[in-house]
């Protein structure tokens, strides 16, 4: 158990190397967690699943939420509002947490290094919550999704540009 868990944090780690924020902005969905949750949920695989054929997710995993879905939606500058590519990727998510009724997720709010920690901190929130009431009003149980803020402390991108500001204004949604 404990090589394939290896084998999985290995596999995550080289997805989240490979990925392009340029396609992370076009689609409204980030390529693996990248650790963006803080490490919380399982990361992606890239190979075969338990049975399944290789590039092909294990149903219900933080794999399938990102391939099926999505896992991120990002953010204005200081605004927690959902735009219309967020409300496409979260209708995605809700389709998928539908089709998986016995998961649950973290959803973790994150802002870019500008602004107070106290500022940040209750704007990730703001960002999770907001995700989370739009995943509740599209049918999902509430119970099933926690939230947290993150704040400016766990930047996707550590850059000083505005582009890096983009990327690290978002709210991750990962598997429990």
């Amino acid at each position: 158990m404990k090589s394939w868990t290896m084998a999985c944090l290995a596999g995550a780690a080289l997805l989240a190397a490979c990925s392009s924020n340029d396609d992370a902005n076009k689609n409204g969905a980030g390529g693996a967690n990248a650790g963006g949750a803080g490490g919380i949920g399982s990361g992606g695989l890239g190979g075969a699943g338990a049975g399944g054929r290789p590039g092909q997710a294990v149903p219900g995993s933080q794999e399938d939420l990102v391939q099926s879905a999505g896992d991120k939606v990002f953010f204005a500058t200081d605004r927690s509002t959902l735009s219309d590519q967020a409300r496409g990727t979260l209708d995605r998510q809700a389709e998928w947490m539908q089709r998986n009724p016995s998961v649950s997720v973290w959803v973790a709010g994150n802002c870019d290094e500008r602004g107070t920690e106290e500022y940040n901190l209750a704007l990730g929130q703001r960002r999770a919550n907001a995700d989370k009431s739009y995943l509740v009003a599209h049918g999902v149980v509430g119970s099933r999704i926690e939230t947290i803020s993150y704040g400016k402390s766990r930047p996707v991108d550590p850059g000083v540009t505005a582009e890096a500001w983009a990327q690290n204004r978002n709210a991750i949604t990962s598997v429990k």
